[in-house]
């Protein structure tokens, strides 16, 4: 149990581990994003591919 509480007190105290929690929840928040621009903008790209294949 000792060895538990040690490694606790040196993850909460180590810089590293909240900086990779920020990264991860950067990366994540990037993804929703990602997620929602091809989502809102699917129906348009795919229009504007269907206009060009009908013209040619």
């Amino acid at each position: 149990m000792q060895k538990f509480a040690s490694a606790v007190k040196k993850f909460v105290t180590e810089e590293d581990a909240p900086t990779m929690v920020e990264y991860g929840l950067l990366v994540a928040l990037i993804a929703v994003v990602v997620a929602v621009a091809a989502t809102t903008l699917g129906g348009g790209i795919s229009g504007l591919f269907t206009a060009t294949n009908n013209s040619l």
